[in-house]
C-alpha cells in the first residue's frame, strides 16, 4: 500500500508490496525490496538502497548528502540490508568519493536519535542504541552492540561480538568479543553473554579470555603480546580474527584493564 499523501517519485524503483505511509518523501534514484514498510513522515533520499522487510519508522532520513566538506555531488549510495529496523529520526548519510558506500548490514536495529555517517560500514546483526553518534568511515563488525549514547570517533573499528557501554567514547579500535566501559575507554571483559548467545563453546571463550589477558592485563606492549600469543597460543579462527584486527589496528588499541575502581563501579 503506498499512501495517496506521500510524495513519491515515479521513476523510484519500490517493490509492488511495500508500504509507504502519509507524508513520507521518495526521491528519484531509491530502491526499495519487498516487504519493506516505510512509516509516516520518513525521507528516503537519492542513493538509497533499501533491502527487504525493513521497517523504517517516522523522522528517519536514509541517504542525505554527508556532512562533509570534501563532498564535491558525486553520486554514491547509503545501502540499507534486508530484515533491518530504523526507528525514530534516525539519520544514515550516503558516501564521499572516499569508499562511495555507506553500508548498514542486515538484522540490525538502529534506535532512535542515531546517526550513521557518510562512508561507514556497519555489519549484520548489528544493534546500535539511542542516541549514539557515528562519524565517517567506521567500521562496525556483526554482532556488536553499542549501548546508548555511544560516541565514534571517525576511522574507528569495533570488532565482532563487542559490547560497548553506556556513554562510551571510542576514540581508538576496540577488537573483537570484548565489553568496553568506563572513561577512557577500557577493557572489561569478555562479552560472555554474548558469546554463549551466539553458541561459542567453552573452550573456545577460555581461549579468547587467555588472548586478552596477555594483551590487556599482563603488563605487555602490543608487539610483546603478539609474540607471546604466537608461541603460547594454538592456532584457532579465533586466534586469527584477533591477530588479524591488532595488527591492522591503525588509531591503536582501547586501553586495558587497570583494576583501578570509578565512581560508577561504587554504585
Amino acid at each position: 500500500m503506498k499512501s495517496s499523501l506521500a510524495s513519491i517519485h515515479p521513476e523510484a524503483r519500490i517493490a509492488e508490496n511495500v508500504t509507504i505511509e502519509p507524508f513520507s518523501t521518495i526521491y528519484k534514484d531509491v530502491e526499495i525490496g519487498e516487504g519493506t514498510w516505510i512509516g509516516p513522515n520518513v525521507t528516503i533520499m537519492d542513493g538509497a538502497r533499501i533491502g527487504k522487510n525493513c521497517k523504517i519508522f517516522p523522522g528517519a532520513v536514509i541517504a542525505a548528502i554527508p556532512q562533509d566538506l570534501k563532498f564535491a555531488g558525486e553520486v554514491t549510495t547509503a545501502e540499507i540490508g534486508d530484515n533491518t529496523t530504523i526507528r525514530e529520526c534516525v539519520t544514515v548519510n550516503r558516501a564521499t568519493k572516499t569508499k562511495m558506500r555507506t553500508t548498514v548490514g542486515s538484522n540490525c536495529l538502529l534506535m532512535a536519535y542515531s546517526h550513521v555517517a557518510h562512508d561507514c560500514k556497519i555489519g549484520n546483526y548489528v544493534i546500535i542504541g539511542n542516541g549514539t553518534q557515528i562519524a565517517g568511515e567506521v567500521e562496525i563488525n556483526d554482532w556488536a552492540i553499542l549501548s546508548a549514547n555511544v560516541l565514534v570517533h571517525q576511522f574507528a573499528r569495533i570488532g565482532a561480538h563487542c559490547y560497548i557501554g553506556g556513554a562510551g567514547l571510542v576514540r581508538k579500535d576496540v577488537p573483537p568479543y570484548v565489553l568496553a566501559s568506563r572513561e577512557p575507554l577500557s577493557y572489561a571483559g569478555l562479552n560472555v553473554v554474548g558469546l554463549r548467545r551466539r553458541k561459542f563453546d567453552s573452550e573456545t571463550i577460555s581461549q579468547i579470555q587467555k588472548i586478552y589477558r596477555i594483551i590487556f592485563q599482563d603488563g605487555n606492549n602490543i608487539s610483546n603480546a603478539i609474540r607471546i600469543i604466537e608461541n603460547e597460543i594454538p592456532d584457532s579462527p579465533v586466534r586469527e580474527e584477533i591477530m588479524s584486527f591488532i595488527r591492522t589496528a591503525e588509531r591503536g588499541l582501547m586501553r586495558g584493564y587497570t583494576g583501578k575502581k570509578t565512581d560508577d563501579d561504587e554504585n
